[in-house]
């Protein structure tokens, strides 16, 4: 019953937190004209948009290091050198995202960091989580415990955490296309992930671990009072790239690196459709979507908004429930 006290609080005071700071912050981002550029492709209904606060990503980001913080500095729980990781890469990633949005809002277009950029900084921040983590006495292990796989990487096991971060931090960002779907979704995975983590007692600091998770996964509802549709504000590359990395950052930490396929299954199927439909354009010259990434393919056969953002709330809810049993249990 403890640990359920403790998540409830968790979730509790990242709701509260971040309902209130969100109130002030889309006020602030309104009067900086920090504001939402939409690409005429997507129609009429998404260039109503036009304007829309973004970088809202802030409003989930900035309560849950404060109250992780606060837990640490008043003793309510251990500071671990995984929970630093965690937090490292998910304001790394904050600040990575932050910086593109600027350049977009400066440019007045969707173009922030060049390609080459991006993975240039990325490659930083998995250097570093990959220092730290083999300096706290990690080994360069993946280990599928459920499938008995036991691989040493050695060194390769960077390039490994390179792939990992990059994949479901721009998965995230691929998915961040409707009112509260990445928002939606990265709750619900988040929150798989918080109940599988508190399980893995191998991981140090598995439990202040966990309650990040369910700090986040509070965060992220009380930011989805503003961002569902209507949406009030976006969550830009600010949030959708720290999500993502910091998904990926605790499913590595805590060798479930398997489970975090099945949890991030709806993001993956987002990015699977772009490669698809660049790979036919360029190769065959047609479509396989009427657009991509698959949740404007929706909206393009007659789909309301949330309607498709319900439905895929529903499938990434089936997927974390499965997550749980697969990752704790079987």
């Amino acid at each position: 019953m403890l640990i359920l006290a403790k998540a409830v609080m968790a979730i509790m005071l990242g709701f509260c937190f971040s309902v209130f700071f969100g109130y002030f912050a889309i006020k602030l981002l309104k009067k900086r004209h920090i504001r939402q550029s939409v690409s005429s492709s997507l129609g009429k209904k998404h260039l109503a948009k036009e304007g829309t606060p973004t970088m809202g990503g802030i409003i989930f980001i900035i309560p849950t290091v404060v109250i992780m913080l606060l837990l640490v500095l008043t003793g309510r729980i251990e500071f671990s050198t995984n929970l630093f990781i965690v937090l490292f890469v998910f304001v790394s990633y904050a600040l990575l995202g932050l910086l593109d949005d600027v350049l977009i809002i400066k440019k007045h277009n969707n173009e922030g960091l060049s390609v080459f950029m991006k993975l240039a900084l990325q490659i930083v921040i998995a250097l570093i989580f990959f220092y730290i983590f083999l300096s706290s006495g990690n080994d360069p292990i993946v280990n599928i415990h459920t499938l008995g796989i036991k691989l040493n990487l050695g060194w390769f096991y960077g390039m490994f955490l390179l792939f990992v971060l990059v994949a479901s931090s721009n998965a995230v960002n691929i998915t961040d296309g409707l009112d509260g779907l990445a928002g939606g979704l990265s709750a619900i995975a988040f929150a798989a992930f918080g109940i599988i983590t508190w399980g893995a007692n191998w991981a140090a600091g598995n439990e202040e671990v966990a309650i990040f998770c369910f700090v986040l996964v509070g965060a992220l509802v009380g930011f989805l009072v503003y961002n569902a549709h209507p949406a009030k504000i976006f969550m830009g590359d600010t949030g959708s790239l720290a999500l993502g990395a910091a998904l990926a950052s605790v499913a590595i930490i805590t060798n479930h690196e398997l489970t975090l396929v099945i949890v991030a299954l709806v993001f993956i199927i987002e990015t699977l459709s772009v490669i698809i439909q660049y790979v036919a354009l360029i190769k065959f010259k047609t479509k396989v979507f009427l657009m991509a990434p698959l949740h404007h393919h929706f909206e393009k056969l007659g789909w309301s908004e949330v309607d498709v953002v319900r439905l895929f709330w529903s499938v990434g809810l089936l997927l974390g429930m499965a997550a749980i049993g697969f990752g704790v249990w079987i």
